[in-house]
């Protein structure tokens, strides 16, 4: 005899007849309640670019952090519950430190991100071994440089990720998804991805974009003169004097022009 559908609702690790783990949708549902995020990867680095929402105006609009530092190379935003992604990142960031106390290396961006992943999957409601009674109500974006180039990855809550040249999450990500497959082309500059990702969350956002209610980091590598990867360069642009001018000038309409803004 099946089970009701609100007895397979309640159990996070027991399929329905139709193949079907409701858990996992309803957190992949949440997602979709989160601000947008988008990143874009192109021959000369990776670009994230995230929506700050403040839900009330008595909010410290610094306080919200969509864009983490998980190591010199590595950075990572999200969309969803903000809970969940602070216990996410955090594991991220013990993996890129504990690769490099062990190796004397940077962690791939690849390997970093199936270490959330492998996280991501911890739960269950009756497994002794499982960390978590429920799936992680959040997707990510793992954005970095190493020795085999700019990496995008996309993490969502059933623990599955997917390597991207571009990809959009959280609440506008249909159409900003849409945006991205009409403008993104191999040859895309840096550049021209900061300008892409501004004025799609510019076509998306319901405020009006500002450079205190974005965040957007550029992810490129520093090569010695042995042709070898010293470090990665992390460009933070916010609501300070430097950064607000040069956020300006990304989001005026001469250069929004050509990327539908």
């Amino acid at each position: 005899m099946f089970l009701t559908r609100s007895e397979y609702d309640r159990g996070v690790n027991t399929f329905s007849p139709e193949g079907r783990l409701f858990q996992v949708e309803y957190a992949i549902e949440a997602v979709k309640l989160g601000s947008t995020s988008i990143g874009i990867r192109t021959s000369e680095g990776v670009v994230l670019a995230a929506e700050k929402r403040a839900t009330s105006k008595l909010m410290v609009n610094d306080a919200i952090e969509k864009i983490s530092k998980v190591d010199s190379h590595v950075a990572v935003t999200f969309a969803g519950l903000i809970a969940d992604s602070r216990t996410l990142v955090e594991r991220a960031q013990i993996e890129a430190q504990n690769f490099w106390f062990t190796y004397n290396r940077k962690i791939r961006v690849e390997d970093v991100t199936m270490s959330v992943a492998n996280l991501a999957l911890q739960f269950g409601d009756d497994d002794v071994k499982a960390s978590m009674s429920r799936p992680f109500g959040v997707a990510m974006l793992f954005a970095g440089v190493d020795q085999e180039g700019p990496k995008l990855f996309h993490l969502d809550p059933s623990g599955t990720f997917i390597d991207c040249l571009a990809k959009s999450i959280g609440a506008a990500s249909d159409g900003a998804e849409q945006n991205l497959k009409e403008q993104y082309h191999e040859s895309t500059t840096l550049l021209e991805a900061e300008k892409i990702a501004l004025s799609i969350l510019k076509q998306v956002m319901e405020e009006k974009l500002t450079s205190s209610n974005v965040e957007i980091v550029t992810i490129k590598p520093i090569i010695d003169e042995n042709g070898l990867l010293l470090i990665a360069w992390l460009i933070h642009l916010h609501h300070s004097p430097r950064c607000g001018r040069c956020f300006r000038r990304l989001i005026n309409e001469d250069s929004l022009a050509n990327h539908g803004g």
